[in-house]
């Protein structure tokens, strides 16, 4: 699952960023309104996390451009105005959820998570393909009576792959939903990652394989 949060209180923002990484989400953050627009632009993400309060672009703002566009990504605005009017303002432009500040860690999760299967872009807490299946709470990648946990990256990796088996991924589009557009990384740490996996699947006598496809990327094959 990938989020974007825009927040411009850079604390909190890293504070949220390692929280929600230490749950196997990959984050990206900014800090203004315009980039927020840019970045969800893209519609790479699953959820968006807006602050309502924010220079360039208002949270409020932000939203309205990408309802316009089109853009369906389900969006929960954080922000200290707590009043009704706000929240219905909030709704009304297109909002999937209303956060006020201050907040536990722990609610900001339920909600996301609720907020994401109210959006039909929720993927069930195990993924499953052949002989695999990955349980997203804990990150066990297992086979059977066998089992290994993943690293925040492996974890994130063999979530995009399991949760398309058969479909190929650039390095690129693996770069940009696991790492994001701001990392910088050499384009290698895909093939690191992808080979410390390999080594994984064959640990736990999995017999599904991550190919790499000549030009064109990498694909999990998992038929049994």
């Amino acid at each position: 699952m990938k989020l974007l949060i825009a927040e411009d209180e850079n604390d909190l923002a890293e504070a949220l960023t390692v929280f929600l990484e230490r749950h196997n989400y990959s984050v990206d953050t900014v800090n203004n309104g315009a980039d927020a627009y840019e970045y969800a632009s893209t519609g790479a993400y699953d959820a968006l996390i807006l602050d309502i309060m924010m220079p360039r672009l208002s949270g409020l703002q932000v939203l309205t451009r990408l309802r316009e566009d089109g853009i369906a990504t389900p969006v929960m605005l954080l922000t200290a105005k707590g009043q009704k009017d706000d929240r219905i303002t909030g709704f009304d432009a297109g909002a999937d959820d209303y956060l006020p500040k201050p907040f536990a860690p722990d609610e900001l999760l339920s909600r996301i998570r609720a907020m994401l299967r109210r959006g039909g872009e929720y993927r069930p807490r195990v993924l499953s393909a052949g002989d695999l299946s990955l349980d997203c709470s804990s990150a066990m990648l297992r086979c059977e009576n066998e089992a290994t946990r993943l690293s925040g990256k492996e974890y994130q990796l063999m979530e995009l792959l399991l949760g398309s088996p058969g479909v190929i991924f650039s390095a690129d589009k693996i770069m940009e939903r696991v790492w994001g557009w701001d990392c910088e990384a050499e384009i290698n740490v895909v093939w690191v990652h992808v080979s410390n996996l390999r080594k994984k699947l064959k640990s736990i006598g999995s017999a599904a394989a991550i190919r790499a496809i000549r030009g064109m990327g990498y694909v999990l094959e998992a038929s049994k």
